[in-house]
């Protein structure tokens, strides 16, 4: 099998991923980070009443048309509290921000323009019609769709949900990826770790990506370069009813890379294998039933950048964000040269920065193995080389992804 381009790969994960998962409703408080499986439409007015932008004093405009204007003081409207009564000729009420503005007022003479007298106040400025006062529905009105469907719940749009009125909110159901590491040379943090050993690090990134994206990650352990191993893992996935299995290491075709074989063998549909792709060359991509089968490679950055380009887009996708597949990525200046690329598209560790005239720029790191994670924790993007992409010189215009 030839190896994808990157865009070609996407482009068959997403198509997999046509069909979001499952909806449901979910306290308005639970909601942060899920992805609103429906339109939501205000179920009331903000504000639902006319009120007051400031604190001061609530008059009628005809009533202060020139400074120097005295009026009697006849009540009092914290916010909460509304005044019951009616502004007449002459009159004013100490109003507070956000309360109601009463009948008869039709404009805010703030507290800084005031001045208190004996039972009412001075007024040292002029107040048109409307001056400090939010009118009912400035914000929004009854029936009003304000939140599209696959909108995800930021902090803004948790508190405009709230604000709306709405008490549950329709999301899709938070996709299940089951993560499974392989190989013999793995163990835990703080398991004791024979000479040949290391410890294994991608499944904490990988459940990290999974959360943040609104998944429920479900961490299947080690499973040793062993075939029976690989399909009681496989079989522990679909048990979990998980929607996307993720495998990390044994991706390739060496003798101790089982992976493929085990999901073959269990009946596994094969999108494609191998990207033109630096790091992550790799790569598996298929279908057994409903379950999506993304295996990334076992070396860390290999499998974390594979992650980042394209676990992302899937789990976006399966919660209904029309925008998953939509290009990320931003243009910088280099500043260091390139070397001409190979027939891999690159994604490059990085520094991020500004110049003197506020531009973005990348830094690569001089060393871009895939196994060096230091590296990889202390980049804040990655820098795209596309396939054939001739010598850079600093001072280039480059695409950069940020993390």
């Amino acid at each position: 099998m030839s190896m994808l381009s990157v865009e070609e790969a996407l482009r068959k994960v997403l198509a997999w991923a046509a069909e979001p998962v499952d909806s449901e409703r979910v306290p308005v408080a639970d909601a942060f980070g899920r992805t609103l499986a429906a339109p939501l439409a205000a179920l009331r007015t903000q504000p639902p009443f006319a009120a007051s932008a400031m604190d001061g004093y609530a008059v009628r405009s005809a009533d202060v048309t020139a400074p120097g204007a005295r009026l009697t003081v006849i009540g009092t409207a914290p916010a909460g509290h509304a005044f019951a009564g009616r502004v007449g000729p002459g009159e004013a009420v100490r109003i507070f921000t956000g309360a109601p503005l009463p009948d008869g007022a039709d404009a805010i003479l703030i507290q800084e323009n005031a001045e208190a007298t004996e039972g009412g106040i001075v007024a040292h400025s002029a107040e048109p019609p409307g001056r400090f006062v939010r009118a009912a529905g400035l914000d929004f009105r009854t029936g009003e769709a304000l939140l599209p469907a696959g909108r995800r719940i930021d902090p803004r749009a948790h508190a405009l949900a709230a604000a709306m009125g709405h008490a549950t909110l329709p999301v899709r159901r938070r996709p299940r990826v089951a993560i499974l590491a392989t190989g013999d040379e793995l163990v835990r943090p703080g398991e004791d770790a024979r000479p040949d050993q290391i410890v294994a690090s991608n499944g904490y990134a990988v459940a990290g990506i999974v959360t943040a994206q609104g998944g429920e990650p479900i961490d299947l352990g080690i499973a040793t370069d062993d075939f029976s191993a690989l399909e009681q893992a496989i079989e522990a996935a679909e048990a979990a009813r998980a929607d996307v299995l993720v495998t990390l290491g044994g991706a390739s075709v060496g003798d101790h890379d089982l992976v493929q074989s085990a999901l073959t063998a269990r009946g596994m549909q094969l999108g494609f294998w191998r990207i033109a792709m630096r790091p992550g060359k790799p790569l598996i991509f298929g279908s057994l039933g409903r379950m999506a089968i993304l295996g990334l490679p076992g070396n860390p950055v290999s499998s974390i950048v594979c992650a980042t380009l394209f676990l992302v887009p899937l789990l976006r996708a399966l919660v209904g964000d029309p925008a998953a597949g939509e290009d990320r990525s931003e243009a910088a200046t280099l500043t260091v040269d390139l070397p001409a690329n190979d027939m891999r598209q690159d994604y490059l560790r990085a520094m991020l920065g500004r110049d003197g005239d506020g531009r973005l720029t990348a830094t690569p790191f001089g060393r871009q193995d895939s196994s060096m994670l230091r590296v990889l924790a202390e980049a804040q993007g990655l820098v795209l080389r596309p396939p054939h992409a001739p010598p850079a010189t600093a001072g280039t215009v480059c695409r950069v992804l940020r993390f």
